[in-house]
């Protein structure tokens, strides 16, 4: 017969007490004349897991349905989300309540056309960036074929230009940009990346003059201050770094012949 006795339970840690948020959320609709710039705070109870995403969500179907802000994929791929979190830019869907303080203050992207509240239209700056700086291949051949989708490539290289592809657009480089807040025609990094893609791509028949005339000046690569905010808070983590500096080298070459 056995006499042991069962191993006493172990004690249970009582689980932690949920959070207060408070969202200090910066309000303003420049289509009503009557709206005033100010800050609205809301408080909710944080949930494990919980995005900022999720967390405007409960605002806006708990407390106010009118609060206005963008979204689309969710997986930090769109870019819409895009907004100051705590002074600094990032993506709402991307960023988890659980590494801010309890306190979280928010605010739209500078430098962006103001829609209302959180939300503002990237779209028009960046469809004028490319405009602008013609941001697509300019083919080789006069009459090129377009059965063939794709060029043979060395991977190496097709793997450095996809690097620069991955850009989604968001509008965070440019808003942390002090340059973007001095010149309104400055490019930007996204710009600058931009350049920097298709300078590497070889179906693209532009040279480094063609280049130079787009990007050349105080508001291309010779304007950028080297303060390096768009690389600290690419949310892809882009090389906006490195792409800069390689712009700004070839650049440099051609002003000094």
């Amino acid at each position: 017969m056995n006499d042991a006795k069962p191993a006493p339970a172990a004690p249970t840690t009582p689980a932690a007490p949920l959070r207060k948020l408070h969202f200090h959320v910066l309000r303003h609709d420049p289509r009503d004349p009557q709206s005033i710039p100010h800050t609205e705070v809301f408080e909710i109870e944080e949930a494990a897991g919980m995005t900022l995403f999720i967390a405007l969500n409960e605002i806006r179907e708990q407390h106010d349905a009118s609060l206005a802000f963008d979204f689309v994929c969710r997986a930090g791929i769109c870019g819409s989300c895009g907004m100051v979190i705590n002074g600094r830019p990032g993506l709402a869907c991307r960023t988890l309540t659980k590494d801010l303080p309890a306190d979280i203050t928010l605010a739209p992207l500078p430098a962006f056309e103001l829609i209302a509240d959180l939300s503002v239209n990237t779209g028009k700056w960046m469809r004028g960036m490319s405009e602008r700086l013609e941001t697509w291949v300019h083919a080789v051949e006069q009459d090129p074929d377009l059965r063939r989708i794709e060029a043979v490539m060395d991977p190496d290289l097709a793997d450095r230009i996809y690097e620069l592809d991955r850009c989604i657009e968001c509008g965070c480089c440019v808003a942390a940009c002090g340059t973007a807040r001095m010149r309104e025609d400055f490019v930007g990094a996204v710009g600058l990346n931009k350049i920097a893609r298709f300078a590497l791509d070889p179906r693209d028949s532009r040279t480094d003059a063609d280049f130079y005339e787009l990007v050349g000046t105080d508001d291309g690569v010779f304007g950028c201050m080297t303060l390096l905010g768009c690389h600290d808070v690419c949310p892809k983590q882009l090389p906006l770094q490195t792409q800069i500096a390689f712009l700004r080298r070839r650049m440099a070459r051609m002003a000094i012949g």
